[in-house]
């Protein structure tokens, strides 16, 4: 596999990218299908123990159909720290990573997904883990994994101004 081409961005910390892959509200994956890409961005939860990202989705349509005829996806998680005005530059950090998806059919890990997803986005998660985890939600909720089995970092370390 390729490295990084600008060294001085790279992020080698797998601490610093997982940290990535939990402050990212959403993040990307791309998918392949018959030679023809197809995107999107999803919410998420990161789990460290398990070194895998839960998405929520529908039980059916295009993304289900790609996933199901080929579920290795490429994702990134992006850190927008902004768009420095006046320099024409942006503060960022990424975690790129690849994996396979799967669908959780176990109630317990569902649950287990989740929490994990409430937890990463809601500031108040015991409320919404009391009010919408239930029987019923979890039979009727699909919930696809993404093990991940390689990942990259990269940032901006400073606004750079070129002239």
């Amino acid at each position: 596999m390729r490295g990084i081409r600008r060294k001085e961005k790279a992020i080698e910390s797998d601490e610093e990218m997982m940290t990535i892959l939990e402050r990212a509200k959403y993040v990307t994956i791309a998918m392949c299908q018959d030679n023809e890409p197809y995107l999107v961005t999803l919410s998420h939860g990161f789990d460290r123990e398990k070194h895998c990202i839960y998405f929520h989705c529908a039980h059916e349509g295009k993304k289900i159909d790609i996933l199901n005829a080929n579920n290795t996806v490429w994702g990134q998680a992006i850190d927008d720290k902004g768009y420095v005005e006046g320099a024409c530059d942006h503060l960022w950090a990424t975690t790129q990573f690849r994996g396979t998806v799967s669908f959780i059919k176990n109630a317990a890990e569902k649950k287990h997904a989740l929490r994990i997803m409430i937890h990463q986005l809601e500031p108040n998660p015991k409320k919404v883990i009391e009010t919408q985890i239930t029987a019923k939600s979890l039979k009727r909720v699909n919930i696809g994994r993404i093990d991940i089995d390689y990942m990259s970092g990269k940032r901006s370390k400073e606004v750079i101004i070129s002239v």
